[in-house]
């Protein structure tokens, strides 16, 4: 027996949160993974340029505070440089958008038949019969504004930013820049014992980068073991070659 399902946006709501487990981190996790592992893999770099390089030869203090003062102003530079640049990139992509809608909008006025054929065809490609192209374009055609959105996004191959808050996306990108990329420097800020700093901001790191995998396969629903070792792998990898090019400086 069937059952006749009154949907509201109330309802709809409810359905996003509990089944596909909406949440600020779901919402935001492109820019946790990408800011995270960024101030992971820049903040190490410091640290393991610095080792690479024995700057500690003179005196052990002097090359904690050098890591320390390097990696605090690069974290937040960089942090902030990765987040500025989040936000104007999606300010660019808005006012992509907005222009080729405007374009899209013009076209559909001034060549009504010849967009009346190419949304036909576009059905046709994403494989609907003739017949049921023409019956989707008849219909899609009456709602002006879902015809233009639909033409950007097949012909233009534009995603549609206005429910993309640029502000909030570069702010998530700067915090978790900050979040992931501060634990290398833990291991220097503690002073737990000098000589083994470096060895345990590795162990640090590769914390870091477990924790930033299990997040990414627990929010995205991938496999959590493959996502955490697909993570230290790329991150170790990109890391790793700061400590190689500070030795090329090695005294």
């Amino acid at each position: 027996m069937r059952y006749t399902i009154i949907m509201d946006k109330e309802t709809f709501q409810k359905h996003i949160q509990t089944e596909h487990q909406s949440s600020p981190v779901s919402t935001y996790l492109e820019e946790c993974v990408y800011g995270g592992t960024d101030g992971i893999v820049t903040t190490f770099a410091v640290v393991a340029g610095f080792s690479g390089a024995n700057l500690g030869d003179q005196t052990l203090n002097l090359s904690v505070i050098t890591v320390l003062l390097f990696g605090l102003a690069n974290l937040i530079a960089d942090g902030a440089a990765m987040g500025l640049g989040n936000y104007l990139s999606i300010k660019s992509a808005k006012s992509l958008y907005q222009s080729t809608y405007q374009m899209e909008l013009k076209e559909i006025k001034e060549s009504y038949d010849y967009e009346i054929a190419e949304t036909e065809y576009l059905f046709q490609e994403q494989g609907f019969n003739k017949k049921d192209s023409k019956t989707l374009t008849q219909i899609v055609s009456k709602n002006t504004d879902y015809w233009v959105k639909l033409m950007i996004q097949h012909e233009c191959e534009l995603e549609n930013m206005e429910n993309i808050s640029a502000v909030k996306n570069g702010a998530a990108t700067f915090i978790s820049f900050l979040i992931f990329g501060f634990i290398p420097l833990i291991p220097y800020f503690l002073n737990l014992n000098h000589s083994n700093s470096f060895y345990l901001s590795i162990l640090f790191t590769i914390f870091a980068l477990a924790s930033l995998g299990f997040i990414r396969g627990k929010v995205a629903s991938d496999n959590i073991i493959k996502s955490i070792f697909e993570t230290i792998i790329i991150g170790g990898l990109a890391a790793s070659l700061a400590f190689i090019i500070g030795t090329l400086f090695k005294h």
